[in-house]
């Protein structure tokens, strides 16, 4: 949505390019704003989803004050609930190839190029890309020491959007440690009517 606005060139998306220009962070007020405008939209008259935001408890109570003025409330919260461990597995474990985005996992979608060292792990240099041999990278946020970091901030501020939204009866828990079809039918359960 950011992206958009800025490129739009809405009032608030040049707001928010100027700032980014600057190297600064945007405002909680910029991105609620940005919200606004885009669930004026048509396409939203029935209802919208918010991917990653809110983070925090103030941007929740920011958003719910923008949405009272709409006449809107937030009406659902998916909680895609997941085990630490298994996130560091799922998480370290992801390579990708810059150029096209294709991406693997150690475990779960191995490059065919893929050498173990003696201590089980990938060697870096086996891991190259199965249609371009070009290597392969990890993210910096994808290790076990910038993961615990988010997890942290997780746990420090995000759940306690669940906790603020959960009187409301609009928390629905979600368990995203099973297949994708798993998952998919409990989200399509917990957004259903």
């Amino acid at each position: 949505m950011l992206r958009a606005a800025v490129a739009a060139q809405t009032d608030v998306g040049k707001k928010a390019q100027a700032i980014m220009k600057a190297g600064g962070l945007v405002s909680d007020d910029i991105v609620v704003g940005i919200i606004r405008d885009r669930i004026r939209d048509p396409d939203c008259r029935f209802g919208f989803i918010l991917d990653g935001f809110p983070r925090t408890l103030v941007q929740a109570r920011a958003l719910d004050k923008m949405l009272s003025e709409e006449g809107a409330a937030v009406t659902k919260v998916v909680e895609l609930q997941v085990p630490d461990g298994v996130l560091e597995e799922r998480i370290c474990g992801r390579w990708i190839h810059k150029k096209s985005g294709r991406s693997y996992h150690i475990k779960f979608a191995p490059p065919k190029s893929m050498k173990l060292g003696p201590d089980g792990k990938p060697i870096p240099e086996s891991m190259t890309d199965n249609e371009t041999g070009e290597p392969l990278m990890q993210r910096p946020d994808d290790t076990a020491q910038a993961l615990k970091k988010r997890l942290a901030s997780y746990h420090g501020e995000t759940v306690p959007i669940l906790d603020h939204y959960r009187p409301h009866g609009v928390v629905k828990e979600v368990n995203a440690n099973q297949g994708m079809d798993g998952v998919w039918n409990e989200v399509l359960g917990s957004l259903s009517r």
